[in-house]
């Protein structure tokens, strides 16, 4: 789940970096409205991590952009603004969520899987496919009585392939679930992971497509073994 932050303070942009990314988000950060509406345009983002007080401007002005465009992508503002005035500010701007410095990064992570959850229309925490149920908190997977554990890379392909079940996901997508900006996209890392996937849920569960992408095998095909 690829998110966008937009804070100024670099010592607290990486660590939102490194600490979502145990989480299970890949997250890349701008620190100025015009890096965000730069980035934006790129487009590729589940949500947003947004500052009010940017160098350039307020990060509500932004918000106030994107609703009126219809953009729907799902905002958290995280700010030292914190009164009650401020958040009710902000959700009324279209904010999805709004959370005050100083947070507990768990928490944090607990309110975009929720924002996250809403967004997709899940009332459940837990993602389900064909008998393999997902929990984005542990990443771990559940199948036939057993838990199974996943890396936070094997978690990201799965999910992403859960997402868009039939759908022939092609390896750049998936890569772009896998890096940031500044991560080194290793040219077998895709293969790497789906074979340890296959390993662990069935040969096939996930299917090739050549030259085309990956998708999810058809359910009457996977057993519990593939």
């Amino acid at each position: 789940m690829r998110l966008l932050i937009v804070e100024d303070d670099p010592v607290l942009s990486d660590g939102l970096g490194v600490g979502l990314g145990l989480s299970g988000f890949t997250a890349d950060s701008v620190g100025t409205l015009a890096d965000a509406r730069a980035a934006l345009e790129g487009g590729g983002f589940v949500g947003m991590v947004l500052d009010i007080m940017l160098p350039d401007g307020s990060g509500l002005d932004l918000l106030a952009e994107l609703r009126s465009r219809g953009s729907r992508i799902p905002v958290l503002l995280l700010t030292a603004r914190d009164q009650v005035r401020d958040r009710v500010c902000g959700l009324d701007a279209g904010a999805d969520d709004y959370l005050g410095k100083p947070f507990d990064l768990a928490e944090l992570a607990a309110r975009l899987r929720a924002m996250l959850r809403r967004q997709e229309g899940r009332a459940s925490a837990v993602i389900a496919w064909n008998g393999l149920e997902l929990d984005p908190a542990t990443m771990r997977g559940r199948r036939n009585g057993d838990d199974i554990p996943f890396s936070r890379r094997e978690f990201a392909i799965l999910q992403a392939l859960i997402e868009h079940p039939g759908a022939i996901l092609a390896k750049p997508v998936l890569e772009e679930r896998l890096y940031g900006w500044q991560g080194e996209v290793e040219s077998n890392t895709v293969e790497v992971h789906i074979h340890k996937l296959r390993a662990k849920l069935g040969a096939t569960f996930i299917e090739t497509v050549r030259g085309a992408g990956y998708r999810l095998g058809k359910p009457a095909e996977n057993g519990r073994k593939g």
